[in-house]
Parts: structure tokens; C-alpha cells; sequence
């Protein structure tokens, strides 16, 4: 069973741009992260990154999963545990 989605991607419309508005940011940052974090994407990018690039980035989510999400909700949404 999947328990990963990307739907966002596949079905919004409206525009993807940055700092006009806070909902148009929102669905920006959806609309980025889903496709950066696309498989064959992702392959090319970590065979190229340096390791201080691929630090920088681990240390960016970690410290953001951190701040946003509570412990319980890291298990739940991020590792899906329990689903």
C-alpha cells in the first residue's frame, strides 16, 4: 500500500510564483517541494550535490520538521507510522 502522495502536483492550476501572497506562497512551497522531491529528480541531484550541499539540505528539513511538527505528528505525517 502507498502511503506517500504527491497529488498537489498532479492537480493544481493556479500560479506558481513567489512573494505576491501568503496562499499563493503556501501553494508555491507545495508545488516546489513535491517536484524537487520527485524519485528520478532527486536521483540526478544527490549523485551531483556535494556533501556539504546534501548537509545543508538534511539540516533544513530536520530543523524545520522540528520547529512545525510535534513528535507525535513527526511519527504520524513524516515517518507514517501507525497508518
Amino acid at each position: 500500500m502507498t502511503q506517500h502522495t504527491h497529488r498537489f502536483v498532479e492537480e493544481y492550476d493556479g500560479l506558481v510564483g513567489f512573494g505576491l501572497d501568503r496562499k499563493g506562497d503556501e501553494n508555491t512551497l507545495i508545488y516546489y517541494t513535491q517536484k524537487f522531491s520527485d524519485d528520478k529528480l532527486m536521483g540526478i541531484l544527490v549523485e551531483r550535490m556535494s556533501e556539504a550541499d546534501m548537509e545543508e539540505l538534511f539540516d533544513l528539513v530536520t530543523r524545520l520538521l522540528k520547529r512545525y511538527l510535534s513528535e507525535e505528528e513527526y511519527h504520524r505525517y513524516f515517518l507514517k507510522e501507525g497508518q
